[in-house]
């Protein structure tokens, strides 16, 4: 019997769309409003969209709210065809998971509202949760049950959160809350969220105890501020004390009364032992190929599975951003498709991206990707294996001197060398293939066994998920700050001297990288000062500084650099006797210097800027006054002249 009933209609064209875009908007709205009516609201979430299956029409888009934030056509067809499971899935019941999409647009106005304080927040929060604006992410709720009563026997529809930020953790909480209600009451829980969030979430902000009241709940977040990379590199982990509600988060009124608060301690950091479990003698590879950026195919059977493992992937760089393309859940119908699956020519090499796909065809068209990472059947199967990798491990170690005899398990990797060397073929489309890394990559490194001791440890210990969690993203932490922290050191030692700084020439610009001055560097400070991993670390430095991942930070530090720069020139301008150097000039050279005063002070007029950079409003004041005392050396008549 067919257990799943989209296998034979799983088309929406174009027509079709602009049918249901249409219905959309007649169902939901109520009253003439505009986007600027949801300014609170988009700085959280975008809008609230129900897909459901359409005999006729496939996955069709239901029900918008609000209206007014209508996606785009293009949008609307990624999101109708990514808000269902493969047909391969065979996802009966409730199924959560993510993906992402790119933000196309539709000339309304719609494509990118980004608020003043959304701007604000992106400038003082960390990369890895910044709003973004080129993208969307989607969250998605979906239910599938027999239904005797429907034309096919089955009920199938999702509720989706479309919003511009990675909080999985707050967007998975807020789906659980929303969706059963949903299907229970319709869709008035949905205007009822998006009205209460409008109107008494505060705006996006860091550093502060945040109330977030949804319906029956009250969540407590706290976003915490990234300190200045310059000087060190900042603390993913999140404080688990949040400090009391300050005033400027409070909310505007009290529409509805929760009855229970519900402390988010991460609104972002996902449970890497949940998806890494598995794969755990694999670890220290799968960051080499995270930080340089590798393209990845995660193949499983389910978007959840596949979705949390491409967002555990890129966490396990962390706190280094990842620059490159993630698609936590990709399927055939993307409109990103033939971008990222073109075959290899002469002038196309694999993009860097991670895929996380269910249909069994990628597995045969992304034959030539170099590492495909396949998962187990389902979270049974994954208790199930990393028993057997505990097995395994234990007969490793005792049979170490046991004359060559080999014990062979059911293994969830092979003992993986097999499977990391690529010597394991695997057939296209082939379910029972073996789960773990498939990969011919030789690692730089050599893999700390004290981490995946003390992982398989608390496997037979049975030790909760989160605190494994948390002994991974400490390990892993330590590996990425012990990486990044040479290259920060170099790059400080391309900042000029104090004394280049004038305040009578134009700023001096940052020295450029050379990677040969910079390998030189790691004889004397290199990662080898602060961890225990042996390997070749020159090599893959090379290989990083080939990496978008390495292009995103270099930008990122090369332009603070410029700032600060800017910044202390800024200051030298405000402390330097101008009246002095202003005695022996000619009337054109003053002027010149009012101008130059003036830009500077138009270039850190902004408040953003002057919060970012640390440049006081009274540096902005002596500068003024700088402005007033070289107007004073002038004649009246020529300042009328020179409009100064």
């Amino acid at each position: 019997m067919d257990t799943n009933p989209r296998q034979t209609a799983t088309t929406t064209n174009t027509d079709a769309t602009k049918k249901a875009n249409n219905k959309t908007t007649a169902t939901a709205t109520r009253n003439e409003q505009s986007p600027n009516d949801w300014i609170r609201l988009s700085q959280w979430v975008h809008c609230l969209c129900v897909v459901t299956f359409d005999l006729n029409l496939g996955q069709a888009l239901e029900y918008v709210y609000p209206s007014e934030m209508m996606p785009s056509e293009q949008e609307v067809s990624n999101i109708c065809y990514m808000a269902f499971p493969d047909s391969n899935s065979g996802c009966m019941g409730d199924t959560k998971f993510h993906m992402r999409l790119r933000a196309i647009g539709n000339g309304n106005g719609n494509g990118n509202n980004k608020s003043p304080a959304t701007s604000t927040y992106n400038a003082l929060c960390a990369p890895a949760m910044r709003s973004d604006d080129s993208h969307y992410w989607g969250f998605v709720y979906f239910r599938q049950k027999r239904d005797p009563n429907l034309p096919r026997g089955y009920f199938q529809k999702s509720l989706i959160i479309i919003t511009r930020l990675p909080f999985f953790n707050l967007f998975y909480d807020m789906l659980a809350q929303l969706a059963p209600k949903y299907f229970e009451h319709g869709d008035q829980v949905l205007r009822r969220a998006c009205n209460q969030i409008n109107t008494q979430w505060p705006n996006l902000m860091v550093g502060e105890t945040l109330q977030l009241p949804l319906l029956e709940y009250n969540y407590q977040i706290c976003i915490p501020k990234a300190t200045s990379s310059s000087r060190k590199m900042h603390s993913i982990q999140m404080q688990a004390a949040l400090a009391e509600i300050t005033p400027a988060s409070a909310p505007t009124c009290l529409l509805e009364t929760p009855t229970a608060v519900k402390v988010l301690t991460s609104v972002h950091e996902v449970e890497l032992f949940h998806s890494l479990g598995f794969v755990m003698e694999h670890l220290y590879t799968l960051w080499e190929l995270v930080i340089t950026a590798e393209p990845i195919v995660v193949v499983g059977t389910s978007p959840a599975d596949c979705s949390h493992m491409v967002q555990a992937l890129v966490a396990v760089i962390a706190p280094l951003e990842y620059c490159a393309e993630a698609r936590p859940y990709f399927t055939i119908h993307d409109s990103e498709f033939k971008e990222f699956t073109q075959e290899i020519g002469l002038n196309r090499s694999i993009p860097a991206v991670i895929l996380g796909v269910t249909n069994p065809f990628f597995v045969k068209l992304l034959k030539d990707w170099p590492h495909m990472l396949r998962l187990v059947d389902n979270q049974k199967n994954m208790q199930q294996q990393q028993q057997e990798l505990l097995q395994l491990h234990k007969l490793n170690s005792g049979n170490a001197g046991n004359g060559g005899n080999s014990v062979k398990l059911p293994q969830p990797m092979a003992n993986n060398s097999n499977i990391l060397n690529g010597s394991l073929t695997m057939a296209a489309g082939d379910g029972s293939s073996t789960a773990g890394l498939h990969s011919k990559y030789r690692p730089y490194l050599k893999k700390d066994k004290t981490l995946i001791k003390k992982v398989l440890l608390g496997m037979k210990t049975k030790r909760p998920e989160h605190v494994q969690t948390a002994l991974i993203r400490k390990y892993l932490l330590e590996l990425t700050q012990s990486f990044m922290i040479p290259l920060e050191r170099y790059m400080a030692s391309l900042m000029p001297l104090q004394k280049d700084i004038s305040p009578f020439k134009s700023a001096p610009n940052a020295s450029s990288f050379k990677l040969d001055d910079f390998l030189a560097t790691l004889e004397t400070a290199g990662p080898q000062l602060t961890s225990p991993l042996k390997g070749d670390w020159k090599g893959l430095y090379r290989r990083f500084v080939k990496s978008p991942n390495f292009r995103g930070w270099y930008e990122s530090r090369h332009r603070e650099l410029q700032l600060t720069l800017q910044d202390l020139q800024l200051q030298a301008l405000s402390e330097a006797n101008l009246e002095h150097w202003a005695h022996d000039k000619q009337e054109v050279e003053i002027i010149d210097m009012i101008l130059k005063l003036k830009q500077k002070l138009n270039l850190y007029s902004d408040k953003q800027q002057l919060q970012v950079m640390g440049t006081h409003e009274g540096i902005e004041g002596q500068i003024r006054a700088q402005i007033e005392c070289m107007k004073g050396l002038l004649p009246s008549d020529l300042k009328n002249v020179v409009n100064l």
